[in-house]
């Protein structure tokens, strides 16, 4: 059975979650507290992932780091071949490792701040990396508004949604939770209710399924 090493406030543990859930696979989690336990920096974890980092996924022996990695991971290993990971097309794998990456991104802006504010009540010094946040978000905002004028409606071309779109969700789904709005960025909101629509969509603290909002 698959393992998840799992935090449940945690962005990019909920996106594996997620896609587990959407999968329907079947899986165990085992909580890492991070605060205030900071489980996450005892030797018996740092043994399982030496960058004392959430979410780690075992399977049989293999153990995978990293949020983005294990999407695809699962995406290749236990999905329809080519439904949520482009296996032929080049340049369909590449923007999806674009958005991959692009993830990245949103989580050391606008997930960064969120961290800092709930976990230790501070807001100051967040304003370079909530322009910043901002910033992405308009990128996402334009790239989405044009996708839809081409009848395109997820991040990637085509007429399903690929690991990217469940990588960059929850980072721009908790952006309220970081003091940022999602009210100016229209065509966002319209892509992730239709990330809410996706069967086995689940919900994490903070985000919460269609039927439930």
């Amino acid at each position: 059975m698959l393992s998840l090493y799992d935090c449940e406030f945690s962005e990019n543990c909920y996106k594996v979650r997620l896609f587990l859930s959407i999968l329907g696979q079947e899986h165990q989690l085992i909580p890492v507290e991070l605060f205030p336990g900071r489980e996450h920096q005892q030797a018996h974890f740092r043994a399982i992932n030496p960058l004392a980092k959430v979410p780690v996924l075992e399977d049989n022996g293999l153990i995978l780091r990293d949020s983005q990695a294990i999407l695809v991971y699962l995406a290749c290993k236990y999905a329809p071949k080519g439904k949520w990971y482009p296996l032929e097309e080049a340049s369909r794998i590449a923007r999806v490792q674009m958005w991959l990456s692009f993830a990245n991104d949103l989580n050391e802006t606008i997930s960064s701040v969120r961290r800092q504010v709930q976990v230790f009540g501070k807001d100051e010094n967040v304003a370079p990396k909530c322009k910043a946040a901002r910033e992405l978000l308009a990128v996402m905002e334009e790239h989405m508004w044009f996708a839809e004028k081409a009848g395109h409606f997820w991040l990637c071309a085509g007429d399903h949604p690929t690991v990217a779109d469940l990588a960059c969700f929850p980072h721009v789904m908790l952006s309220d939770e970081a003091g940022i709005s999602l009210i100016d960025y229209p065509a966002l909101r319209r892509w992730t209710d239709r990330v809410k629509g996706i069967n086995g969509f689940t919900a994490m603290p903070g985000i919460f399924s269609l039927t439930s909002s």
